[in-house]
């Protein structure tokens, strides 16, 4: 299934959790937070402005973005969790 964002979502597909911690001990997955990490699978055109022109997003497919931890919705395509966002509930994006 594809799915195409409208105006300034962005759908982003959630890092993985940490599995153990530094020290080796397996955190149990009730007990894992759901990383506020992620990375664009794609980008809605961009908002409209008051004169009716389109203003692009500012992230692209493939960057690596940071959220807030209760920022956009929850969905699952083809069994895989994401997340869809606006763009300003985007903190940053991770430089490499």
């Amino acid at each position: 299934m594809k799915i195409r964002p409208l105006h300034d979502r962005v759908l982003v597909k959630r890092s993985e959790g940490e599995e153990k911690t530094k020290s080796g001990l397996y955190i149990p997955t009730t007990a894992k937070e759901k990383p506020a990490k992620g990375e664009v699978v794609a980008v809605g055109p961009g908002k409209l402005d008051d004169k009716g022109e389109r203003t692009p997003l500012q992230v692209e497919v493939g960057d690596t973005v940071l959220f807030g931890k209760y920022a956009g919705t929850d969905i699952k395509v083809d069994g895989v969790e994401h997340l869809i966002l606006r763009e300003d509930e985007i903190l940053g994006v991770v430089e490499k």
